[in-house]
């Protein structure tokens, strides 16, 4: 019988003393990327599969005691719930779920350096729905050993779909929102309040050119964890990613828009600092990240791939350019730093501050309609355009 976090652990029935023993499990990770760890007395032979409704990974082991500790099989990041136990005579189980699609990017065996023992090493990140539905099919022509719900045919022919080609997607990503408000003007305006009307104007404005579809983060006041966010621009396979902010800075004649790219070093102390503004937003949320990065720290040292980050700058540029035609820029305004919420590594990803709310000046454009439908315009042309280069956009 498989058990939940909320039951005692099996003991190693008396006469069993050769049962294979998985002793320690533990995982780490965020909404975007998980990795669990389990230790094996000795080597198992492990076998594994994707289940649907939810969205699974099973490991099935032979018969197996274990000793895990409750604590660290709390839901976090991807893994909302993890069963284990014993499943009929001489197997046991192991059982993953996620409230969402993800991708098995590495299953692992080691043999253990230090100590006696293998440990099984599994990397998961957040995917979209084609991409695991593709995986069940390949696994299901593969092994056999599961089925897949529903008619096949009609989810290869959707997969299929997709592949020949389809709208260009843009993720639209409001800054903050709920409980976390964002920056204050110095006459009152909301920071989450601000980001959010301006990105239902330019979803609008987009979805008005034809040949887009727009996917909002957020089209209310909820909070969304930066990883989240991120989340959300994996699972519907964003060509394009923009995070709209409207940050403050103690220069309070500092003003004018920037983009920003990531980067593990900052390009300057303005993108440095207001990287760390931004990447606070969870724990002044109450939402606790800073163990759980340290612990991830190998495992996202490399999130972006050099390609992705070559068209998120690639879109910066194009944005700037289109900018410095129709609204006043910061000087240097393409500048880079470790924004997490451009952390999606096959997703490129900007992070557009439309001016300091610092700055009376900059917080009353920002409210002026004319201002927003020329800074709106020059996304749209920013957009259209890398689009076009990419050869996705229809008409």
């Amino acid at each position: 019988m498989l058990i939940g976090v909320s039951d005692p652990v099996l003991a190693a029935p008396e006469g069993e003393e050769a049962a294979l023993r998985a002793h320690s499990y533990r995982m780490a990770g965020d909404a975007n990327r998980m990795r669990v760890v389990i230790e094996f007395d000795r080597e198992p032979p492990l076998k594994w599969f994707l289940l649907r409704g939810p969205h699974r990974l099973v490991l099935d082991l032979p018969d197996t005691v274990f000793g895990f500790d409750s604590d660290a099989l709390d839901p976090r990041g991807l893994i909302t719930k993890v069963r284990y136990g014993k499943l009929g005579e001489g197997h046991s189980r192991v059982i993953l779920a996620s409230d969402g699609p993800f991708v098995v990017e590495k299953l692992a065996l080691l043999e253990n350096e230090t100590s006696p023992g293998y440990r099984m090493v599994l990397d998961l990140v957040s995917g979209s729905e084609r991409q695991f539905e593709e995986a069940l099919a390949d696994q299901a022509q593969i092994t056999g050993s599961t089925t897949i719900a529903g008619d096949k045919r009609d989810r290869l022919a959707a997969t299929q779909r997709v592949e020949e080609g389809g709208p260009f997607t843009v993720v639209i990503d409001p800054g903050h929102g709920g409980i976390d408000g964002g920056a204050e003007g110095a006459n009152g305006t909301v920071e989450k309040e601000l980001t959010l009307s301006f990105a239902r104007e330019l979803r609008k404005a987009l979805e008005a050119k034809g040949g887009y579809e727009v996917i909002m983060t957020r089209d209310e006041d909820v909070f969304l964890r930066l990883d989240e966010r991120v989340r959300i621009a994996r699972q519907h396979e964003a060509d394009l990613f923009i995070s709209v902010h409207a940050d403050t800075i103690r220069y309070r004649s500092i003003r004018g828009a920037t983009v920003y790219t990531i980067s593990e070093k900052a390009s300057d102390e303005v993108a440095r600092a207001a990287a760390e503004r931004e990447n606070e937003s969870d724990s002044l949320a109450g939402v606790e990240v800073a163990e759980e990065n340290r612990e991830v720290a190998g495992i996202l040292a490399d999130l972006v791939r050099r390609e992705t980050h070559g068209f998120s700058v690639s879109f910066a540029r194009s944005l700037v350019s289109e900018f410095s035609e129709t609204i006043e820029l910061i000087k240097n305004p393409h500048r880079s730093a470790g924004f997490r919420v451009l952390r999606a590594p096959d997703v490129p990803s900007v992070l557009v501050e439309l001016g300091y709310l610092s700055n009376p000046e900059d917080e009353a454009l920002m409210l002026d309609g004319d201002w927003r439908k020329k800074a709106v315009t020059s996304i749209v042309e920013a957009v259209g355009g890398f689009a076009a280069a990419t050869g996705k956009l229809r008409g």
